[in-house]
């Protein structure tokens, strides 16, 4: 019990967790099912693991800073173990609007290096790079066109 206890502390003292990814870093050190069950719901007792504040934390902190989509957050947050309501509700507060700003801050960075391209070839380098970020087509496209017809909608 204290070797389990010792394993999610020193994951916590680095980053948030969710509850899912110290099961498995748990189960790769062969703390007993019993044992991993009873320190993680001390731990959600106390505040330490909340995937619910995590899963809204994540959303926030990574649609500003890597301009992903809602398709993109939510593979994340799934990945990480966080319970499918938990994700639904974290991604709630992200509207359209949100989801076009990121796409655009993103296309704008991108698009300074790529000026010296014809624009066929800038076009499919950002198209590709808004897609490998879970952004729908329609966004990509009105994206694509703001930034490189200039028809900025802001």
């Amino acid at each position: 019990m204290e070797a389990a206890r010792g394993i999610v502390l020193r994951k916590l003292a680095v980053q948030a967790r969710t509850r899912g990814e110290l099961e498995r870093a748990l189960k790769a050190k062969d703390v007993p099912e019993d044992a991993a069950a009873s320190v993680l719901d001390r731990m959600d007792e106390v505040g330490l693991v909340d995937d619910a504040t995590f899963a809204r934390d994540w959303v926030a902190s990574r649609q500003q800073r890597r301009h992903l989509s809602k398709m993109a957050l939510r593979r994340e947050l799934q990945t990480k173990g966080v319970d499918r309501d938990l994700i639904d509700d974290a991604l709630a507060d992200v509207e359209g609007d949100d989801e076009h700003r990121a796409a655009l801050d993103l296309a704008r960075r991108r698009a300074g290096a790529m000026s010296a391209l014809p624009r066929e070839v800038a076009y499919r380098r950002l198209g590709g790079m808004l897609a490998r970020r879970g952004f729908s087509s329609s966004i990509t496209s009105r994206v694509l066109s703001e930034v490189l017809d200039g028809t900025d909608e802001d």
